[in-house]
């Protein structure tokens, strides 16, 4: 055990490796529940993505752990599962094989990215303002699907969306439920929105707004309905080459940032470099491929890693405790699709993490508007539109421009004119 994970080398034991799996599980496992309801919202069979959801993540997390040897969970994004959802499928108007289509050739061309350098050359080419301003774009989106599923927002003849009626019973237990997991993640309570979703779920129960499963367990099934059903052909034929640029962009470097963050935490950076990064990126990019075959969306790293290693974790041992309590997951999926069939249970989950992912808004230099009103658009844009690759696309438009304007043509990555131009394609002449 020691020589696979080098346990004495990193200074940390067996048990503080498997305390710190157990509280990276906690604090992670909120994504079982919410990511089959987010995609089932596109016509996906709950179960079939339930389990699919389960096997990404383990594929993923293992490799990590055995190949990488880091204490870094991953499993399906948040953000990426309601661009999948509802920027493609709602959006686009495409069947959800299709969507699965475009994940499939995503996790293909970033496998083969992550065997080489160019790689890095992707990720020097985006400024980091954009790269933030993507993030931040992406929680407020998900915040208002979370707002919206919950009815807290709703439709408005005369204002597009006014506040909704917080009188009715599943509105009402939203907030009570988001107020719950606030006071949980202000005492630092450690699986604060898991925790928060079950006492959601028993307040729900005692006021009959939730029946208890027939039985709490059972053996997986389901898995067909959504296995090997992605549609390639689909992919090329729609012309959804924004979508694949757009699931291949957010899931790079947004893993590439969780990764850096994480590893840093843990002391395992070697002079500011990330060692075996390449093993690190293929976990995600095989887990990204592999979940597409099963049936969901893109997986990525967690940043919920780094409270295992708060609590010490330090090698792969923690990530592969996660693994063995995400299967034990599989054989509760009753229990999961009564919880995630209430709004007010998965809407505070969203609803929270879109704020978490907008902190990075503070690494914004918002004095200067070549940097700050891309940025902008990218944030503002991607709910307003209910896209997040129309966000993209504007704010990659507008930033070239605007360095050209002010003279600056060569602090442009030349690669990132080819973005723009890309970008002005699609939306200009091939947006539905």
């Amino acid at each position: 055990m020691d020589r696979l994970f080098k346990l004495k080398e990193r200074g940390t034991t067996f048990t503080t490796e498997i305390l710190a799996g157990i509280t990276t599980f906690l604090t992670m496992v909120y994504i079982v529940i919410v990511n089959p309801g987010v995609l089932s919202e596109a016509g996906m069979d709950f179960h079939g993505v339930f389990i699919a959801t389960v096997l990404a993540s383990i594929v993923a997390t293992l490799i990590m752990g055995l190949f990488s040897n880091y204490p870094i969970a991953l499993a399906p994004g948040m953000g990426l599962n309601a661009y999948f959802a509802f920027s493609v499928v709602g959006g686009e108007g495409v069947s959800w094989q299709t969507a699965l289509g475009a994940v499939f050739v995503a996790g293909v061309i970033f496998i083969l990215l992550s065997l080489t350098s160019f790689r890095y050359m992707l990720l020097d080419a985006i400024p980091s303002s954009l790269k933030h301003a993507i993030t931040a774009g992406i929680g407020l989106f998900i915040t208002f699907i979370g707002l919206q599923n919950a009815k807290i927002v709703v439709a408005s003849p005369a204002t597009l969306i006014t506040m909704g009626d917080l009188s009715q019973p599943m509105t009402l237990l939203t907030v009570v439920g988001l107020v719950i997991s606030l006071i949980l993640m202000a005492y630092r309570v450690k699986g604060f929105l898991f925790i928060g979703m079950i006492i959601t779920a028993i307040i729900a129960v005692i006021t009959g707004q939730m029946h208890m499963p027939e039985s709490w367990a059972a053996l997986p099934s389901g898995l067909n309905a959504t296995a090997f059903q992605l549609d390639i052909g689909g992919v090329f034929h729609n012309g959804l080459y924004a979508v694949i640029f757009t699931f291949l962009l957010i899931t790079l470097f947004d893993t590439t940032g969780t990764m850096l963050g994480v590893a840093e935490q843990a002391g395992l950076l070697k002079d500011n470099k990330f060692p075996r990064s390449r093993g690190a990126l293929l976990a995600d990019a095989i887990g990204t491929t592999t979940g597409a075959l099963f049936g969901t969306s893109p997986t990525s790293a967690y940043i919920e890693s780094s409270s295992g290693v708060a609590i010490g974790g330090r090698t792969g041992l923690t990530a592969i405790t996660v693994c063995a309590l995400l299967a034990l997951t599989l054989f509760f999926s009753p229990t999961v699709a009564v919880l995630a069939g209430i709004p007010a249970i998965t809407a505070p989950a969203l609803i929270i993490v879109g704020f978490l992912m907008m902190n990075v808004l503070r690494k914004i230099e918002w004095s200067d508007i070549e940097e700050a009103f891309p940025a902008f658009l990218i944030v503002v844009l991607m709910p307003l539109t209910y896209s997040i690759a129309t966000g993209i696309g504007i704010g990659f438009i507008v930033y070239p421009i605007l360095k050209v304007i002010r003279g600056k043509a060569k602090d442009v990555h030349p690669i990132f004119y080819v973005f723009a131009v890309l970008f002005f394609i699609q939306i200009g002449f091939f947006s539905h």
